[in-house]
């Protein structure tokens, strides 16, 4: 957005999936980053600020506003993407796999760093001058922990960005509230055309978790491992407080998953009402009672030695990469284990290819046959749909 001669930018995401949208973040971006008068940030997923750090890399330093959970998150996200991007380029050296002689990665976690260090927090309850004659306004967008809708006013003048927006009856954070209206508003339409189905995913999840219990099997759960995660948490804790189904081992192996989980819980004060009266009661709302974090690697490789049911809830959500590879290879050729899908699942994804009916997958280059039993919940989406 560009007013007296002041620029100021709205997220900064990367592009991602496909190769040919990946090669986009190698472009210069199509404005002068000497101009910047400072960023601000709708929320932490990459799609909307993982580009920071090669911005940061090409010279900015000026502000980056959010508010104080998406700066928590970033922490988590920065140096994580920046250590892919290393390890993109490691590979692309070592199997010359790059025209480019060496492969260079689009930035690496010094520029991680240095961007975190530029995160400034605001309030999403007060306004504040951003810059000179431009005033923030921001309320709750319901999409995941710390997300904003936001409108910038200029001049009397004001533009409406939607952010991602969330979606209503849903657990752990509050409804999406509405902005007042401005002059412009630029809106996100994830779901702009089509609705949500209804899914009953409580019924169907219990009917799985329950059958895992009875075949003393296993239930592997891809999930992305933030929002995802904490809402597979406060089903799973919510259906066991009301004996929907019986308390089983629930592994979440995934080191983003642990941390992001522990950054939802100290920002409880950012909970729902329903959240809330759960935590007044002395529940805790994302734990299960047998919620077993896995930080190392060996506490991985230990899940596949196990006996009896349990369930696995591993990144990532699309089978692109993670832990979950693993845990793959070693439950899907047998006919007990259930695979569980609770996210969209990308075309020429491996989660896209077990899901669509496959006999087998790679994974490790290696074919590995698919005989467990496939499931799919919709209705978990973060997105609001058309008619919300």
């Amino acid at each position: 957005m560009e007013y007296d001669k002041k620029k100021i930018l709205v997220d900064c995401g990367l592009f991602q999936g496909k190769k040919e949208l990946r090669l986009r973040n190698w472009s210069e971006p199509p404005f002068d980053i000497s101009k910047l008068s400072a960023i601000v940030l709708t929320h932490a997923h990459l799609d909307h600020t993982g580009y920071l750090p090669l911005i940061v890399k090409r010279g900015y330093r000026g502000p980056i506003y959010c508010t104080a959970a998406t700066r928590e998150l970033l922490k988590l996200l920065l140096p994580d993407s920046a250590y892919l991007q290393e390890e993109e380029a490691r590979f692309a050296n070592k199997h010359g796999t790059s025209k480019h002689k060496p492969a260079l990665p689009l930035y690496d976690r010094k520029d991680a760093e240095e961007t975190l260090k530029l995160l400034k927090i605001f309030d999403r309850h007060r306004e504040f001058k951003v810059a000179d004659n431009c005033i923030l306004s921001s309320v709750c967008a319901g999409h995941i922990l710390g997300s904003v809708s936001l409108a910038l006013e200029i001049h009397g003048r004001r533009i409406v960005f939607s952010g991602d927006i969330g979606r209503y009856n849903t657990p752990i954070l509050p409804a999406p509230t509405g902005l007042p209206c401005g002059d412009l508003m630029l809106c996100e339409s994830t779901y702009g055309n089509r609705e949500h189905q209804d899914s009953n995913l409580r019924k169907i999840l219990g009917r799985i978790v329950r059958k895992t219990y009875e075949r003393r099997s296993v239930l592997l759960i891809p999930a992305f491992a933030i929002g995802r995660t904490q809402t597979l948490l406060y089903h799973l804790a919510d259906m066991e407080r009301d004996g929907d189904i019986p308390v089983l081992p629930v592994y979440v192996d995934s080191p983003m998953a642990v941390d992001a989980t522990g950054i939802y819980r100290r920002f409880k004060h950012d909970f729902d009402e329903e959240a809330q009266e759960l935590i007044r009661a002395g529940e805790t709302p994302l734990l299960t009672e047998n919620t077993i974090f896995c930080r190392s690697v060996n506490d991985s490789k230990r899940l596949n030695s196990l006996r009896g049911s349990r369930i696995i809830i591993s990144a990532s959500g699309m089978v692109t990469g993670g832990r979950i590879l693993h845990h793959m290879r070693q439950w899907l050729p047998k006919e007990e284990t259930t695979v569980l899908f609770v996210g969209y699942q990308a075309y020429g994804t491996r989660g896209q290819i077990i899901q669509s009916g496959a006999r087998e997958v790679k994974i490790f280059g290696q074919p590995v046959p698919i005989r467990a039993q496939v499931e799919t919940i919709s209705g978990l989406s973060a997105h609001g749909d058309r008619n919300e």
